[in-house]
This record gives structure tokens, C-alpha cells and sequence, in this order.
């Protein structure tokens, strides 16, 4: 199996960045180089590799002694792959349904395919998650990043493009279960099932446990 390297995944982030999450609009400058790279948890060598890349797409310019830019005219057929997914008005029984259907078997992969420093940054992430609820603060952005990291480390490019439907449903699912007591305890708890089962490399055990995980969530929003 031919893997994407990490210089292009890192430049799906950033795009991601840009179409799904609108936090860059055309004209935005990026967050300097050590920023972005601390945030994205790589090295300055990758990320530059990854502008450059979207520099060639048509995405990013770079305007010497000032930055690093999403171009003002940007190419939007470039965006339509992930705009398409961005802006489904699906509800969430379908976001969740979606998430049942492939999220376990994406543990179950991860489990097993993940490298060592990425087993590391799932179990961080989670522990974060932990963190942020304990002191009631937004989960969001970590919970998208938890869930992100299980998936990047399957090592399998489709089940990345289909990031976009995780995060509506994610973002439905924080909103509802901050309003419940139940839902948060649920989602310690799942969470700390997945990692041990992940950590221990134990691939049924963690596609069991994201089962449950998303099954808990699907009764607390009141989907069959």
C-alpha cells in the first residue's frame, strides 16, 4: 500500500482549513510558520513542503517579507470536492448513521496501523478532550482533532475525505451532550475505552468500543 506523504496530507489539513472549517478566507494571511507548525504537530520542512504544494494548486500565495496567503482570486473548482461535503444540509440521524458505518472500522484499523507517534497523539488528544470537560470548557476543536488523528492513522486516503460529514455531526453531538450530564460522563468513559483498547493494540476491543461510543451518542440525540 502506497501511503500519502505527510507533506500532502499536511496540505489537505490547511485546505481543510480553508473550505470546511472557513477559518482562512481568500486574503487571509496564515499563522507564521512556527505557529502553524507547532499546531499541526510537524516539522517546519513539511509544512513548507506542503504551502508550496498549494502554492502550484493555486491556493496560497507567498509575498516575500510578508507572509503566507490564501489567494484573493482562488480557483473554486479547486474547493469543490470539500465544499461539496461542507455544505450538504444533511440531518443529523444521516451524520450519525455515517459515522456508525465507518468510524468503528476506522478504529479498528487505526488500532492496528498506526504508527507509534501517532498512537501517542490519539491517546493525547483524548486526554485533552478529558481536560477540557472537567473544567467546562469547549471540546470542539480537540474533539475534532481526536477523532481526526484515529482516522489520518488508517492510513487510508478515502476514509480522510469523508472528514467534512464527521465534523457537522461532531459539532451537533458537543452542543447536545454539554446540556446533558449523562452525555458527558458517556463520553469520558467511551473515550477512555477506546484508548485502552488502542493502546494495547487490541483492534476488535477498540472497534467494539467506538461502536458503543457512537451508539451512546445516537440514543442521547434520540436516533433509533
Amino acid at each position: 500500500m502506497i501511503q500519502k506523504r505527510l507533506s500532502d496530507s499536511v496540505a489537505d489539513d490547511i485546505m481543510s482549513m480553508i473550505a470546511i472549517e472557513k477559518r482562512f478566507l481568500p486574503g487571509d494571511k496564515l499563522p507564521n510558520e512556527n505557529e502553524l507548525s507547532e499546531e499541526l504537530e510537524i516539522s517546519r520542512t513539511t509544512l513548507r513542503e506542503a504551502i508550496r504544494t498549494l502554492v502550484v494548486q493555486g491556493v496560497l500565495e507567498i509575498k516575500r517579507g510578508k507572509g503566507t496567503f490564501v489567494k484573493e482570486d482562488i480557483d473554486l473548482s479547486i474547493m469543490e470536492s470539500f465544499d461539496t461535503l461542507a455544505d450538504a444540509k444533511v440531518n443529523a440521524k444521516d451524520l450519525y448513521e455515517m459515522r456508525l458505518i465507518f468510524e468503528p472500522e476506522a478504529a479498528y484499523y487505526a488500532t492496528i496501523r498506526a504508527s507509534d507517534d501517532e498512537l501517542a497523539r490519539i491517546l493525547d488528544y483524548g486526554m485533552q478532550i478529558e481536560q477540557k470537560i472537567n473544567h467546562n470548557q469547549d471540546r470542539t476543536e480537540v474533539e475534532q482533532k481526536f477523532h481526526q488523528s484515529i482516522v489520518k492513522a488508517t492510513h487510508n486516503e478515502f476514509m480522510e475525505k469523508l472528514m467534512p460529514v464527521l465534523y457537522q455531526a461532531i459539532d451537533k453531538g458537543v452542543i447536545l451532550s454539554n446540556k446533558k450530564e449523562l452525555a458527558v460522563k458517556d463520553t469520558i468513559t467511551d473515550h477512555q475505552m477506546i484508548m485502552e483498547f488502542m493502546k494495547s493494540r487490541n483492534p476488535e476491543g477498540a472497534r467494539s468500543a467506538m461502536k458503543i461510543h457512537i451508539l451512546h451518542a445516537m440514543e442521547e440525540l434520540g436516533i433509533e
